[in-house]
């Protein structure tokens, strides 16, 4: 069988009372909330972080509750990418870093950075940006992840500066940000957020079926020919690569349901 990357399946967050009698069983203690949904998942993304920073020991407590393999992405602070000038927040990119993130250590996976949507694509500002993000953390390997959200990102250039820094550009399923399905980092990274909470698992079970596949195809090294690319005519080497997604959308009460459906899915 040929070789082919890790599938991790995940949400946003973990603290979200709408979930409790739903996805969490009545009567759990939201102190063990972290623990059953690592339990259930094999990935779940850290949202607060970009509001807020915590203390080592929070980190340490969240890896403590987390069984081997699993893994956290944690989204940046929002110092960091909501500026006119990116290549200015290297003081708020090293608080961020340096807040305890390593205390996760084997279960930390991916960074973050999230930008608003008006911020468009300027190819200098970008690579400013990109020259501070570091490629370790006390030690610990850093794959950064960038998710843009403005169309003028649907460029060549954004493609090939990604590559350049071994930056992972977000594959966003989303009602209105662009769709950017290029390969450009060490890992794929996706956030499907067009599911809706009057479907049991967010997706129909067909969507699912296709994300999957998708999915698969990434992880095999390659990249799926139904979903838009930047920069079609120059793709990414192929050779397996880990596969991160996580069910965010609107409402979000079903996205431990899809999350859960495409890991038995993926088993398939």
């Amino acid at each position: 069988m040929a070789a082919s990357g890790k599938l991790r399946f995940g949400i946003g967050g973990w603290t979200f009372e709408p979930w409790r009698g739903v996805f969490y069983p009545e009567g759990l203690r939201q102190a063990d909330e972290l623990n059953y949904a690592a339990s259930k998942l094999t990935a779940i993304e850290i949202n607060g972080t970009y509001y807020s920073s915590f203390k080592p020991d929070s980190w340490a407590k969240w890896r403590a509750a987390t069984p081997d393999g699993f893994k956290f992405s944690v989204k940046a602070s929002r110092f960091c990418t909501n500026r006119k000038v990116l290549a200015d927040g290297a003081e708020s990119i090293g608080k961020f870093l340096n807040q305890g993130l390593s205390e996760l250590g084997d279960r930390l996976g991916p960074i973050l950075w999230q930008f608003a949507n008006t911020k468009k694509f300027d190819a200098a500002d970008f690579e400013g940006f990109l020259k501070l993000l570091p490629d370790k953390q006390d030690g610990l390997p850093l794959t950064h992840v960038l998710e843009v959200r403005h169309a003028t990102f649907i460029d060549p250039a954004f493609v090939a500066l990604a590559r350049k820094y071994g930056a992972t550009i977000c594959l966003a399923d989303h009602f209105t940000y662009p769709m950017i399905a290029d390969v450009s980092g060490e890992v794929v990274y996706a956030r499907l957020q067009t599911g809706s909470d009057d479907q049991p698992t967010a997706y129909e079970p067909k969507a699912l079926d296709a994300w999957v596949e998708r999915l698969r195809t990434y992880a095999a090294g390659g990249a799926p020919g139904d979903l838009q690319m930047a920069a079609p005519n120059n793709p990414a080497p192929v050779k397996p690569r880990d596969v991160y997604a996580f069910v965010i959308h609107e409402g979000k009460v079903r996205a431990p349901a899809a999350a859960m459906a495409m890991i038995e899915k993926a088993k398939g």
